[in-house]
């Protein structure tokens, strides 16, 4: 082994070429090397830092990963106030802009720059070194993230000596995660049975705010500076200047710049880069205008919110067509397979896409949908999105048709055909099923289970915590508070929820099992026709099937279910926890062949609660609000339901009426 002085040039000289190379490919994407001899340097590096572990600096390369979870995201004052910008979407709003300035300042002229689509944040650097970063959060105070933050290759630990860095150093700028990486983490989303991020700044903010910071590492994560404080106007006196100042420290500064001096030199600018916006790994979705002389921005002031001098003149957003980047197949809580359109994110009546179900590979080879393809996509009702149909676009050379994977994506049992579907077989030995099966279990319909969301049973089942939906049962505060996002509090919370329904309706908590083929209104018709579980598990096929309204292959799904051996040990250790499903105690009919639609929080019963109260006399509760529909119930803050009810004619009751109705 190297004596000391030796291993200290050497350390040295690895860790500034390490630098270099992470700028060179997180920065400029512009590799020198390979990334195997990119991990041989950092392995050196690593093995000669354990070998001589006086040498090792907080800002070596090779503390970026590897960081320890933190317990929580602590607030953290920011050194000057976050602000937000005006946005506009006219030229004539920009022009206004610009006659403004020349009337307030005598002159015009601005730098236009690209409006990366991510993350606030503000970074703080002490003496030169990573002090600590954190969130916008309400522009006063933010979420602390350096945990995370430091997992950023394009982050310099220290900043460049060379350049005389400032004693204190805040810059602003936005976490950007690339395009690839964004669509990439989809996929993986969707074949664990997660939702996928809508866009590339939500699924930035997921994985900075996490409080295990290993995620972030997996991703190319980068950021872009445009803002600072700590650097006068003596040493930077225009934007471009400042920009160039960032960028001697080391400070990534990504993106082309423009300095204009009218609205039509602006417009050009935003026209060019609109039109290189697909072409770019980063999403944007504008460009930023800002008064070019800073000395001057004080005396234009701010808002209550925004500066005066600046202002984001937004693209049009993408409505109507886009992109499959990729099609994945998700798997159900009952093994169903099935195809999804990962999309370029567009706009969509108002709500962002990024995904589309293509509901079966029939579906998908009728209208010859493959990954590239242009399509225009709907939502079905308003609600769901489906791709509508291909375009087409001459001359464009197109992928391979899509094919249904022989094993699962989840856990790589051989795929079983049933007609156009496709079944993954392994049950509850499957994680996708079992994350769809713990947030169908606990959702409002089944077992209401109050936090027992995606994000919390995908970590559940990750994490080897939960293999089955008994498993809930023996979860304790320690346990979940180790999760990412959940504190203490949260914790105790979700115990005390899912110990709370001990006595629970026997149709909803058969509607809890998941049970191919039983709705509500199958398990409706099973919990009175045979009163206890007992009675239910006791019965056969045929004796399903003898109820009205149940056929021979629901009565099959149902038998089989209940007969099958893991099955039943789970439903045994549900009910050895203390649940007891209950018979339906329908106290009369004065509600029979009503229809309900609820909206709005209710003071005295949850969903659920109310729903049951319904149910027991005879009426029925649906989601959507229909020519079928009766009444609507009215709670506190209501959403878009009230308003149908009242296009349509349709009673509607406030609690006190509901209560009324109810006695």
């Amino acid at each position: 082994m190297s004596d000391t002085p030796d291993a200290q040039e050497r350390i040295a000289e690895l860790r500034a070429a390490i630098i270099r190379h992470d700028r060179l490919y997180h920065v400029e994407n512009a590799p020198e090397i390979s990334d195997a001899e990119y991990d041989r340097m950092l392995s050196e590096l690593d093995e000669l830092e354990q070998d001589h572990p006086d040498l090792v600096t907080e800002t070596s390369p090779t503390q970026r990963v590897g960081a320890k979870a933190v317990s929580d995201l602590e607030k953290v004052d920011h050194v000057s106030p976050m602000l937000s910008l005006r946005a506009v979407r006219e030229e004539d709003e920009i022009a206004a802009f610009f006659d403004r300035l020349r009337d307030e300042t005598g002159a015009a002229v601005v730098l236009a720059e690209p409006k990366f689509d991510g993350l606030s944040v503000e970074v703080v650097y002490q003496g030169g070194r990573f002090l600590r970063a954190s969130t916008r959060g309400d522009g006063q105070t933010g979420e602390e993230i350096s945990h995370t933050m430091r997992t950023i290759r394009a982050l310099p630990l220290r900043l460049d000596r060379a350049a005389d860095p400032p004693e204190h150093l805040a810059v602003r700028g936005e976490a950007i995660l690339p395009n690839p990486a964004f669509q990439r983490l989809n996929k993986a989303r969707v074949q664990r049975g997660e939702e996928p991020f809508a866009n590339p700044r939500n699924a930035a903010a997921g994985l900075l705010r996490r409080h295990d910071p290993s995620a972030a590492e997996d991703t190319r994560l980068a950021v872009t500076f445009y803002d600072a404080t700590g650097i006068d106007t003596d040493a930077a006196p225009t934007q471009g200047d400042l920009l160039d100042r960032l960028a001697a420290l080391g400070l990534p500064v990504m993106g082309a710049r423009k300095r204009c001096e009218t609205a039509a030199e602006a417009a050009a600018f935003h026209d060019a880069q609109a039109g290189l916006r697909d072409d770019f790994e980063f999403e944007i979705d504008g460009i930023v205008l800002k008064l070019d002389r800073r000395d001057t921005r004080a005396a234009l002031g701010t808002r209550s919110r925004s500066p005066r001098w600046a202002i984001a003149w937004k693209f049009a957003p993408r409505t109507g067509e886009t992109r499959i980047t990729d099609i994945v197949v998700g798997v159900g809580r009952t093994g169903a397979l099935t195809p999804v359109a990962l999309l370029d994110p567009v706009d969509v009546g108002g709500v962002t896409v990024a995904r589309a179900t293509l509901h079966t590979i029939e579906e998908v080879h009728r209208k010859d949908l493959r990954v590239g393809d242009t399509v225009r996509i709907e939502r079905a009702g308003d609600v769901i999105p489906e791709v509508a149909e291909r375009v087409p676009k001459p001359g464009v050379e197109r992928s391979d048709p899509f094919e249904m994977p022989e094993r699962c994506p989840s856990c790589g049992a051989k795929v079983e055909r049933h007609g156009p579907r496709a079944y993954c077989p392994a049950g509850i030995a499957c994680p996708a099923q079992v994350t769809a099966r713990l947030v169908h279990y606990g959702s409002r319909q089944a077992m209401d289970i109050d936090g027992l969301g995606e994000k919390t049973a995908a970590q559940l089942v990750a994490r080897g915590l939960v293999e089955d939906v008994a498993d809930l049962y023996d979860l304790t505060v320690d346990e979940i508070v180790r999760l990412d996002g959940v504190a203490e509090t949260s914790a105790t919370a979700l115990v005390d929820a899912i110990h709370h329904r001990q006595q629970v309706p026997l149709d909803r908590f058969l509607v809890a099992l998941g049970i191919r083929h039983a709705g509500h209104d199958v398990a409706r018709r099973l919990a009175r026709a045979f009163g206890t579980l007992e009675a239910l598990r006791a019965a056969s096929t045929t004796d399903i099937a003898e109820i009205e309204g149940i056929g021979p292959e629901t009565a099959e799904s149902v038998a089989a279910f209940l007969a099958e051996a893991r099955n039943a040990g789970v439903i045994d250790r549900i009910l050895a926890a203390g649940v007891s499903p209950q018979p339906l105690q329908r106290e009369s009919d004065a509600l029979e062949g009503k229809s309900f639609v609820l909206t709005g929080a209710l003071e005295n019963w949850t969903r659920a609660e109310a729903t049951e109260e319904i149910e027991r006399r005879g009426g029925r509760v649906t989601s959507r609000v229909s020519g079928q529909t009766d009444f609507v119930v009215v709670g506190s803050d209501p959403g878009s339901k009230r308003d149908e009810a009242q296009e349509a004619g349709v009673e509607m009751l406030d609690e006190a009426g509901f209560r009324q109705m109810l006695d």
